[in-house]
């Protein structure tokens, strides 16, 4: 699919949507993006199947039902046992590895002492070490093994290094302290990548001065480099030093001419100021393609300069005589946002094949619904249901497009009715049953929206969306925590490092009581991604724990994220802030 399609107010539903599935990086700085990445590749966390040796047999299968049951502490129990009576290298990786996400540290110890007779010298069993470590908060220890990670040999070793002390550190502040002595000891290598991503790492963490020392670093070691001065510019606007920031990227835009890549993450940086049109002027320069065409159209949407829209959607179209089905897509949908809807038909309906066709037709029953002529669009969506000529993806989206439109007209039993019809077309479909899920949840009936996810989960019983939808569910909607806990472990044994499961685990803690561990994971969270329905769930819980004046702070950071999102005004609502 093209890359602009879904620019402006799409109505094709992602397949699992809502807080279980949120989008961590949309438009975002080049070094957030990278520092991000480089977590997720290198962190293989998430517990992989192994095949038992002979005489682990038994409590691997334990194991294996502990864990599909969400029950961590038992499955580093079983999985431990395992690892004694066979003495698997891979079955002590998998101990130690379900042992630090029960929080079990001294499982955890156990197993990797294990691993580590069989494998000493790994990197994968040393980067365990240093976070087991980081967790205890034995700061000497994390010291000594992080920087024996980053003197290693292997250019690749730094990163180990990063992910331990991004990910292991219960307490924000220790990692930052670790971070600062380990410049002093100049252990970090020359190594570009290594300097941006623990710069990345030092923002991330909320300290500013350490940042700006890292970009001093950085500024020496590599002058000219511009990954180097969008590095400052990143900082500069964390700092809140709008105008600073603007002039480092300025004084980038020479190179930037020649350079497509540096382009776009100057354009990402713009945006995070809040600044979509200086963006789209970046974007403008050099040589375009319907990459950079829908990138722009994408930008001066967000800011609703019509005037410069309307520039380009005359420029592009004395290109669109021939008929690319991209750019007439691309067209269409200017058009849609301009509120050009005959001519945005016309595109959409002059779209000549490919898949950029069947995105057309589901745009085009979204305009016919904005002229409102709704029984033409309720037609349209259902020839697209039943046309076999259609891929399964197209069929199922125009359910989900019809209950859509559904919903903004009110129509509460046409939008269950649609739902019925695709789950009688596909039964158990997941993004059906998804969708009809958060909308039994939008009419406070969380008995239907549970019974939805745990069809799905009965047909996909690994699907990480809804495991973390249904165990967040229960823990803000009921009081079966238990329940909720298990659901959200098993989530966090699947994807660890993923900022809306930590946000769920947080969550339950809370409503378990268990305030301070619960901040210890609503922290990481954010750290992970600047969100403001992890905000609003910190600033809750230090409400609610006395410390209101950092509360309103974290309360003002999601108002400025999103004052609508639904949380924060639950939070407001409750706290009285």
């Amino acid at each position: 699919m093209p890359v602009f399609v879904g620019f402006l107010r799409s109505k094709v539903v992602s397949p699992y949507p809502g807080r279980a599935n949120r989008r961590w990086v949309s438009v975002r700085s080049l070094l957030a993006v990278f520092w991000l990445v480089l977590l997720l590749g290198t962190q293989a966390w998430a517990a992989k199947p192994v095949k038992p040796p002979a005489g682990a047999l038994e409590p691997v299968i334990a194991g294996e039902f502990a864990l599909q049951g969400g029950q961590l502490d038992e499955a580093a129990r079983w999985y431990l046992e395992a690892a004694r009576v066979s003495g698997d290298t891979g079955l002590a990786e998998r101990a130690t590895r379900i042992a630090l996400l029960a929080n079990d540290d001294a499982r955890a110890a156990e197993a990797l002492d294990l691993w580590r007779r069989q494998s000493p010298n790994s990197l994968a069993t040393r980067t365990a070490e240093a976070t087991l470590s980081l967790r205890r908060g034995d700061a000497r220890a994390a010291r000594r093994q992080l920087e024996a990670l980053l003197r290693d040999p292997d250019k690749s070793a730094w990163a180990h290094a990063f992910v331990a002390l991004g990910s292991g550190a219960k307490d924000p502040k220790l990692a930052a302290r670790l971070l600062g002595e380990m410049i002093d000891d100049n252990a970090i290598p020359n190594q570009l990548q290594a300097w941006l991503a623990f710069g990345g790492l030092a923002q991330r963490l909320d300290e500013q001065a350490l940042a700006e020392r890292i970009v001093g670093e950085v500024v020496q070691r590599f002058p000219g480099e511009p990954r180097v001065a969008l590095l400052r510019a990143s900082q500069l606007r964390e700092a809140g030093k709008t105008a600073e920031a603007r002039e480092a990227l300025a004084r980038l835009m020479p190179k930037a001419e020649r350079d497509p890549d540096i382009r776009r993450a100057m354009a990402a940086e713009y945006d995070q100021l809040g600044d979509p049109v200086a963006a789209a002027g970046v974007l403008s320069q050099g040589p375009q393609d319907d990459r950079s065409y829908g990138m722009r159209a994408s930008l001066l949407a967000k800011s609703e300069d019509n005037a410069a829209l309307t520039a380009l959607y005359d420029e592009l179209r004395k290109q669109g005589t021939q008929p690319n089905p991209s750019r007439r897509l691309l067209l269409g949908q200017i058009a849609e946002f301009l509120e050009r809807y005959d001519e945005a038909l016309e595109w959409y309906r002059g779209v000549p094949g490919g898949q950029e066709r069947w995105e057309a037709r589901l745009r085009t029953v979204n305009v016919l619904h904005k002229l409102e002529r709704r029984d033409e669009a309720y037609a349209e969506v259902r020839k697209l249901q039943s046309d076999a000529s259609a891929d399964e993806e197209v069929r199922r989206n125009a359910y989900l497009l019809e209950a859509e439109l559904r919903t903004e007209d009110k129509d509460d039993a046409g939008e269950l009715d649609v739902y019925a019809r695709g789950l009688a077309a596909y039964p158990d479909d997941g993004a059906l049953l998804y969708s009809r899920a958060l909308a039994w949840e939008r009419r406070d009936r969380i008995d239907r929206a549970e019974a939805d996810l745990r069809k799905l989960l009965v047909a996909d019983p690994e699907n990480v969306a809804a495991l973390n939808a249904l165990g967040y569910t229960l823990a803000d909607r009921t009081t079966r925590y238990a329940e909720a806990m298990e659901l959200i472990d098993r989530a966090r044994a699947a994807e660890p490092g993923n900022a809306a499961i930590i946000d769920s685990h947080g969550w339950v803690l809370y409503r378990l009581g268990r305030n301070e561990e619960a901040l210890v994971q609503l922290r990481r969270a954010f750290t992970l991604q600047k969100d403001p329905e992890i905000a609003a769930h910190i600033g809750e819980v230090l409400w609610m724990t006395g410390r209101k004046e950092e509360a309103r702070r974290y309360f003002d950071e999601a108002r400025k994220l999103d004052p609508e999102n639904r949380s924060l005004k639950r939070a407001l609502s409750k706290t009285g802030a």
